[in-house]
């Protein structure tokens, strides 16, 4: 068995863990990145990744500051200005850029066009090392923290363990870190279509009495629809070929879809989780090892990489003052930033299913008229906008 120092090990190298590496190597730290496996390589002219994420204004300033995003804008991404919820068709709530004065809301990137950017990025610098194909086999516990095992028997003994390694994250369980969770009585399927039209760049969801349909603008005559569906008929619609794919679609989502032809589909479970405790004495949670919301807001990598910009601020500050930056009193920092606002996102979302997902004329009412009067909110609409693009 070799020992191999390194100051930060970081289990996990997709779109969060690979951001909070490169961000933390940049500020001088010694980072190792333990990942399964390296993500494909791009192909120009390739359909769309299934897998696609809204990145919000301020993830994207996070992204330049890395000096990524440059890299994702030379491959593939998709602005947006303009998003749309609505379930009458009298109670619209539209939030545009313009309102913010800015350019965009964000953009729609795949999320292998993301990890790759990422990836060359990692590979270019040199206080870097990344172990692939590599998995964690265990992790033991030191007096200041923890050494990991790997599956080839190779032993890591950082300052710092993170896990950015996921919804079911191991580092989270071997550590003994407890979650409060529950599932969704629902389910998610995307959907790579085409479209007749080019998309544009507006992004909208219509509220329907089985859950909510929304439509992703993506580059050229490509877009990305989602469903939100009881789990059962979730699986229904994954045993269907694509044309019969297209007749539900055609059913099922608003007339201002337009004519689409869906090309790919894949579907995941909907599950609420949120660790107990992000930060123990030499090893830190971020991202879906952390906390997982439902999707409904497009919020789940944005929260995560608000956890990559504060770890990243917390650490190189107390570093630059002297500390021991891998002890629980300097984590724990982190962990008050991030775990209350997590929190509070994941609970707005959780408000949103809840009061949509009953079907009882009064509460109709209600939210329709919620609907309405968030439209004519004016600074109140203006500051829930800000805060979820996390300006």
């Amino acid at each position: 068995m070799t020992n191999q120092p390194t100051e930060i090990a970081i289990v996990g190298g997709g779109m969060v863990g690979g951001a909070l590496a490169l961000g933390l190597a940049q500020q001088g730290f010694t980072v190792m990145v333990i990942e399964h496996a390296a993500p494909a390589p791009f192909v120009a002219d390739s359909q769309p990744d299934v897998r696609i994420s809204a990145i919000s204004a301020a993830s994207v300033a996070l992204l330049k500051g890395l000096g990524v995003w440059e890299a994702v804008q030379g491959m593939r991404s998709h602005p947006y200005r303009r998003l749309e919820t609505w379930e009458w068709e009298n109670a619209h709530v539209v939030f545009d850029a313009a309102e913010l004065k800015l350019p965009l809301l964000g953009y729609m990137v795949e999320n292998n066009v993301l990890q790759q950017a990422l990836w060359q990025a990692l590979e270019a610098h040199p206080g870097v090392t990344l172990r692939v194909p590599a998995s964690l086999a265990a992790l033991q516990r030191r007096h200041d923290g923890y050494a990991l095992e790997l599956a080839d028997g190779e032993c890591i003994t950082p300052k710092l363990v993170i896990g950015a390694d996921g919804a079911n994250s191991q580092v989270r369980q071997m550590a003994g870190i407890g979650i409060h969770a529950w599932q969704y009585a629902q389910s998610c399927m995307l959907i790579t279509v085409k479209c007749e039209n080019a998309p544009g760049d507006s992004t909208w969801q219509q509220f329907t009495p089985t859950g909510p349909r929304a439509f992703l603008p993506l580059f050229d005559d490509w877009a990305s629809l989602v469903w939100y569906d009881a789990p059962a008929r979730i699986r229904q619609l994954q045993g269907l070929s694509m044309t019969q794919l297209q007749v539900e679609i055609n059913q099922h989502f608003p007339a201002r879809l337009g004519a689409v032809m869906p090309v790919a589909a894949g579907a995941f479970p909907l599950t609420r989780r949120h660790a107990l405790q992000y930060a123990q004495p030499g090893l830190a949670l971020v991202g879906d090892a952390a906390h997982t919301i439902h999707p409904l807001a497009g919020q789940g990598v944005n929260l995560g990489y608000r956890d990559v910009d504060a770890l990243i601020d917390v650490l190189a500050s107390a570093r630059s003052y002297g500390e021991s930056w891998a002890s629980h009193s300097v984590l724990k920092r982190y962990q008050t930033r991030r775990m209350a606002d997590n929190f509070m996102m994941q609970s707005g979302m959780d408000l949103f299913y809840a009061g949509f997902s009953n079907e009882l004329p009064p509460l109709r009412i209600l939210r329709n008229m919620g609907l309405m009067a968030a439209q004519r909110a004016g600074v109140l609409k203006r500051q829930a906008l800000k805060y979820a693009l996390g300006l």
